[in-house]
């Protein structure tokens, strides 16, 4: 049977563009969506147009009851998984942090920090050779603002990545020998729609300059370095990262 990869926040941008790079590449896909449910059929039907299997669940990664029924959806549609991408993440409009609440940080604390460790709780549980399962990849979506700071904008989103970088190591020391892989992928400005969630839809073309690429990513970039962590080539890698932030 082909392996079993659920991405999260995958019914646009860095998501989208990852589950169909990975049904390309012989995955069934589970497209995990909070809203937009048009969004993530049309990723799910791109995929069956190509000749892969995928199914949409949606589940809001700021409850773990939602979190608990998107795996509970891909054991009884699949009944395996082998690999987990923690992509969805959120930020608020730029602000110091002068101006930034605790219900604010809280809401950015849930969906980007507690929820890839449910998320990895769960895919550990069903991967773990010691409880039986197969081994697997779990690759989590972080941020170069975890090394920047984000100072200005979003300090709490680069704090929260930060934690998440944080949980890759110790993650990957932990079940190292259980056959699970943990790696990270820090994107930099990538042209996407976070964007507008922030406040400031062009802010690609803003901060362009300040890259030594001289331009903004793209989605499709980010999702080849998120695939490269499920690759034969890198069965040596764990805890590790890598940036794709144009040299930034």
């Amino acid at each position: 049977m082909e392996k079993v990869m659920i991405v999260t926040g995958a019914s646009r941008g860095i998501g989208a563009a990852t589950a169909l790079l990975a049904a390309q590449r012989g995955y069934a896909v589970c497209v995990n969506y909070k809203q937009n449910a048009q969004a993530a059929q049309d990723v799910v039907a791109q995929i069956e147009s190509g000749g892969g299997q995928a199914i949409a669940v949606r589940a809001d990664m700021a409850v773990e009851s939602d979190i608990l029924a998107l795996f509970a959806a891909v054991d009884e549609r699949f009944g395996r998984l082998d690999g987990l991408v923690n992509n969805a993440g959120i930020l608020e409009r730029q602000a110091t942090l002068r101006d930034i609440d605790s219900a604010r940080l809280r809401r950015i604390l849930e969906v980007n920090v507690v929820a890839p460790f449910t998320c990895c709780r769960e895919a550990v549980r069903r991967m773990s050779t010691r409880d039986g399962g197969q081994g697997g990849v779990i690759v989590n979506v972080s941020s170069m603002a975890a090394r920047l700071g984000s100072a200005g904008e979003y300090i709490d989103y680069a704090a929260s990545k930060g934690a998440l970088d944080t949980l890759t190591v110790g993650l990957a020391r932990e079940v190292a020998a259980e056959g699970i892989r943990v790696n990270a992928v820090r994107p930099g400005v990538i042209d996407t729609e976070i964007h507008a969630s922030g406040g400031e839809p062009g802010r690609v073309e803003r901060v362009k300059h300040s890259v030594p690429l001289g331009r903004g990513g793209k989605a499709e970039e980010v999702a080849g370095a998120i695939m490269w962590f499920f690759s034969p080539e890198a069965a040596y890698s764990t805890g590790a990262f890598l940036d794709v932030s144009g040299g930034k």
